[in-house]
């Protein structure tokens, strides 16, 4: 429930495989390239290739793309090393120079890796591009291309909903990755920042333009599922805060783009999905058959969506969960709860902007024991299935069992689903 939680080491010996390897016993080749958080960095977690870009808030990290900074005079720089950081609340100008860049790094090396390839076998590629992220750090040219009309106010929300949530957030962004301080930063500074993180958008467009378009020109684009996604959202000032970790939309709701093979036109989906939900997809959509332990379903709408011909069973609601909160989403209605004891209940129909927290309205108490035990039943089923790896005897089966009764027994782990 945080970045700093990571598959065992010997994940291998425990007969654990990752996604890239079930892919490539099917005879893909697989590349990860780009921000992957993975621990230590130089893991490969089972891909063929590897590049790394990490993220901003690890400027030590000898990746690839510090060796490839340091081969053009160049280095990592932190939020703190550019001009008026504090006063513009970490909008500034990135002092890297395009060519040099984070994201076009890792587009060119997304491009590149998909022109050497030779066709021989299918190919599976995670590309993570690290931009749209503190600090927001975008280059000029892609700054002064922003339309100001398009880019929406921030949300301003309730100011008595979840203070504790809040004073949390103002806190963890002062810590040292980031620096800023924002009690008092004014609709100018946040109009600033939400311009400087959609130049940080603008950005990736670019790089993703490039990697289709080598697709295109290899003739392979139409033999390609692609899938556009990201881990979380910024709050770019929406209720006054920055960055991410609640389950307010602006953090948690993320933009989640298929181009599926053989479909030229476009369909909307509004079912619910998760993005976990993103890894069985690539598994089914490779021949893979799908581990029973996986809390994930292939997304709907599109081919890989059906097995034998029929759908696979769609989600009626949606669970999140970070280190001191957890929500219940069910298209409509979100229940959330923090570990500073807030709680908010809204109706995303009526209230998209999450303005009216009806937690303690009296002609919601059904609504919210309804939420609240959803949320419970499928919080206690993740929560057990997330241990499930230790349980000693996963089908009470021990208590016949003679090998158990005898000296020198080995119990099974990870135990299986």
């Amino acid at each position: 429930m945080t970045n700093g939680q990571w598959v065992r080491p010997d994940y291998s010996a425990q007969k654990i495989a990752t996604w890239p390897q079930r892919l490539s016993e099917r005879g893909y080749e697989t590349a990860a390239i780009g921000k992957m958080h993975f621990y230590p960095w130089m893991e490969r977690m089972g891909f063929d290739y590897k590049s790394v870009t990490e993220d901003k808030r690890w400027p030590h990290i000898r990746d690839d793309y510090y060796h490839f900074l340091r081969r053009n005079g160049s280095r990592k720089y932190t939020g703190l090393e550019h001009k008026d950081y504090q006063k513009n609340k970490g909008a500034v100008i990135s002092c890297n120079p395009w060519e040099l860049s984070w994201d076009h790094f890792v587009g060119e090396e997304a491009a590149s890796y998909l022109e050497r390839l030779d066709g021989s076998a299918p190919f599976a590629m995670m590309v993570g591009f690290t931009g749209p992220h503190c600090p927001y750090d975008p280059n000029t040219e892609f700054v002064e291309s922003i339309d100001e009309e398009k880019i929406p106010e921030p949300v301003e929300g309730n100011s008595k909903d979840c203070p504790g949530v809040k004073i949390k957030n103002h806190a963890a962004n002062r810590q040292r990755w980031n620096g800023i301080e924002l009690d008092g930063w004014t609709r100018e500074q946040k109009r600033r920042v939400r311009r400087h993180y959609a130049g940080l958008v603008q950005q990736i467009d670019h790089e993703v333009g490039r990697i289709l378009q080598v697709l295109e020109n290899k003739g392979q684009l139409d033999n390609t599922l692609v899938i556009f996604s990201s881990d979380h959202g910024d709050y770019v000032g929406d209720h006054d805060m920055a960055g991410k970790g609640s389950f307010y939309e602006g953090s948690c709701h993320i933009p989640m783009i298929v181009c599926e093979p053989g479909r030229h036109s476009p369909a909307v989906c509004d079912d619910l999905v998760e993005l976990t939900d993103i890894t069985s997809t690539i598994l089914v959509s490779a021949g893979c058959d799908l581990p029973n332990c996986l809390d994930s379903i292939p997304l709907p709408g599109i081919g890989v969506g059906r097995k034998n011909g029929t759908e696979f069973p769609q989600r009626d609601c949606v669970i999140g969960a970070v280190a001191d909160g957890c929500m219940y989403f069910d298209g409509t209605w979100k229940y959330a709860k923090y570990a500073t004891g807030e709680m908010v209940l809204f109706n995303l129909d009526e209230d998209p902007e999450e303005s009216r927290n009806l937690v303690r309205d009296p002609a919601h108490v059904e609504r919210l024991i309804a939420c609240e035990n959803a949320l419970n039943t499928r919080y206690f089923d993740l929560m057990f299935a997330g241990h499930r790896d230790k349980v000693v005897d996963g089908d009470n089966s021990l208590w016949s069992d003679r090998a158990f009764g005898k000296e020198g027994y080995r119990r099974t782990y990870p135990q299986p689903w």
